[in-house]
Formats: structure tokens, C-alpha cells, sequence
């Protein structure tokens, strides 16, 4: 682990877009009014079809447009991040809406520690979400922020390398040294990083008073082809789960907190739909998990 600077001297802000007009104005207006001003703004575009580019210029001048078949999750964030001047880059998706102007703030001050490599604000669910949804984002961003280092694994096992790129920060110099986002992965880039990062010596933070607006409801489809993709990146990665531990224990762990969650709604007719929706994701991981096996042993 390399010494790095112990306070923040420039922020740049990328967002990855795809047909993205009906976010963009909202969420670029929103980091606009943003406390932080010192901060230089990347949009990497996938070859939008509406208005997103357009749009984005009028923001910023920094916009690249690339194929939409050389977008990866990994490569296309590690591209924009080589031309960033920031020595902290905040990544966030185009579906994320800042709580309030003091959110960039809030998450970038965490880097005053010089342990701290990564950081990810608090994701609420957007007033008008279904419940699961709801439930989803109370499950994963708590109201208390906290640090975590390698040897926290023994404790949290692999959600110790948790973060989410829809709302986190990296300090560059420690980015750079790990060799930045792998560049083929279009799932889970940010718990990948995250999990080398601690290896390589540093810390992750969750920075809970640093909060967006970031939430979806999941069709049964959309659920099975989520996990079926977090199925495919565990194999794929299969170091993550040898390294930090498998995470079964945390899939039951959640299927208790949302029976809970939906008990104290009163909303016991969605407990039979909770079992559908769970058994859905179990089915979509371990297929990813078994396709993705045998695709790897057929290519021998």
C-alpha cells in the first residue's frame, strides 16, 4: 500500500449513460447544486439513441461516446477514470439522484483518512417504490457508517468487500495500483475492486449521512437474470468466495429480514410472493454459476 495525501484536492464525477434523457437533467441539475464546486464532470455515453448527449453537453464538455459493444462495467469505468484529474473519483449510475447538496461532500470527506481507498454512500428507495424494493436498499444501507479492513472478513466474510458504483468514490493513486477495474467484467467491477483493495492493505468505507435516491422493482424475470449474472460473476471470480467466504448465509439472512419487513407492513399476502421472488434469485445464481462452469470446461 502506497502512501497517499490525507486530504481531497480535486473530485471528478463520471457517469456512465444509456439512454439516459429521462434521469439526465434531473440528476446533472442535482451535482450542479452540489457544496463541493472544485470538481470536473465525465460523461461516458454507450451510443445513446435519444437525447442523452445532447443533453450531456450542455453540462459538461467532457462526453465520450463510445460503441455500445465496448461498453463493459469494468472497462468503460477504468477508461474514463485514465482521464480524470481528480485524485478522488465518484462514480454514480444515471438512475441515481443526489438526497441533498451536501451528499458529494459527505462522501468525499471520508477520504481525509489515508487508510481509506473506497468509500459508498447510503441508497434510499425512491418515494413511489413497490415494498421488495424498499426492502432491498433498507437491507443493504443501514443509518450507521463504518470502516472495513482484510481482516474484517473473518466477521462479514465476503460482504466485508461491499461496495455499489452507483454512488461510490475511489482514491485514484490506490485505483491505479491495484490496476484499476478488471476490464471484462460487466458485473460486479465495484466489489471485485473493493476486495483487492483490502487485500492490497486499505480500507473501505460506508459513509451512511452521504445518501441518494437509488432503487428499482424487480420483475421475477429481472430477479432471475440478477442473480443469474451475480451466479456467473462468483464463478467467474471464484478468488472472492475462496478469499472471503460464500455467501449463503447472507441470502438466508435477507430472506428473514424481509418476511420481518413485510410482517410490520401488515402486508402478509406478498409472504407467498417473497418465497416465489427468493427461490427465483436461488434458481437464477446457481444456473449462472453452472453455465458459466460448464462454458469454461467445454473451451478445454
Amino acid at each position: 500500500m502506497s502512501t497517499n495525501k490525507s486530504m481531497v484536492n480535486f473530485v471528478s464525477i463520471i457517469i456512465p449513460t444509456y439512454n439516459a434523457q429521462k434521469y439526465l437533467a434531473k440528476l446533472l441539475d442535482k451535482v450542479k447544486a452540489q457544496s463541493i464546486k472544485d470538481f470536473e464532470l465525465i460523461i461516458m455515453d454507450s451510443s445513446s439513441q435519444d437525447q442523452t448527449v445532447e443533453l450531456a453537453k450542455q453540462y459538461t464538455d467532457k462526453v465520450t461516446v463510445i460503441p455500445q459493444h465496448e461498453f463493459s462495467h469494468g472497462g468503460t469505468r477504468t477508461k474514463a477514470a485514465k482521464t480524470a484529474k481528480g485524485d478522488i473519483l465518484v462514480y454514480m449510475t444515471q438512475d441515481a439522484l443526489p438526497f441533498d447538496e451536501k451528499s458529494l461532500e459527505k462522501l468525499t470527506a471520508v477520504f481525509e483518512d489515508e487508510k481509506v481507498a473506497a468509500a459508498y454512500g447510503r441508497q434510499l428507495p425512491y418515494p413511489n417504490e413497490k415494498l421488495f424494493g424498499q426492502h432491498l436498499r433498507l437491507f443493504n444501507y443501514g443509518d450507521e457508517s463504518y470502516k472495513r479492513t482484510y481482516a474484517d472478513k473473518e466477521t462479514f466474510g465476503i460482504k466485508t468487500a461491499f461496495l455499489s458504483d452507483s454512488f461510490a468514490a475511489y482514491r485514484r493513486d490506490a485505483l491505479e495500483e491495484i490496476g484499476w477495474f478488471k476490464e471484462d467484467l460487466n458485473f460486479g467491477e465495484d466489489m471485485h475492486a473493493g476486495a483487492r483493495l483490502l487485500k492490497a492493505g486499505y480500507t473501505l468505507a460506508y459513509v451512511a449521512d452521504a445518501k441518494v435516491y437509488h432503487s428499482h422493482s424487480y420483475t421475477l424475470s429481472q430477479e432471475f437474470w440478477r442473480y443469474f449474472e451475480t451466479g456467473k460473476f462468483h464463478q467467474q471470480e471464484h478468488w472472492l468466495l475462496d478469499e472471503f467466504g460464500k455467501p449463503e448465509g447472507e441470502g438466508m439472512r435477507f430472506v428473514k429480514s424481509e418476511w420481518n419487513f413485510l410482517i410490520q407492513k401488515k402486508r402478509y399476502h406478498l409472504l407467498a410472493l417473497s418465497l416465489v421472488r427468493n427461490a427465483v434469485k436461488l434458481l437464477g445464481y446457481k444456473f449462472g454459476k453452472s453455465l458459466y462452469k460448464m462454458s469454461k470446461g467445454s473451451q478445454k
